[in-house]
């Protein structure tokens, strides 16, 4: 006998169809909403200084080059 709440091999949990397609529906509804959010300023500003920071070392190892 197995203990409650532990690993079972014998029993595999089947949901209803109807139960997958729901949280299918909701899960890419939520996806969908994360991908088409506006990106916060701050992540902005990051960015762009991260961009600045890479192109000033790729321009001083080409300077190094020279």
């Amino acid at each position: 006998m197995s203990e409650p709440g532990g690993d079972n091999d014998d029993f595999d949990m089947i949901l209803d169809p109807k139960v997958q397609e729901s949280i299918g529906r909701s899960l890419k509804a939520h996806y969908d909403d994360i991908v088409n959010a506006p990106v916060p300023d701050k992540f902005l500003v990051l960015l762009a200084q991260l961009e600045a920071t890479e192109q000033r070392a790729a321009g001083a190892s080409s300077d190094e080059r020279k």
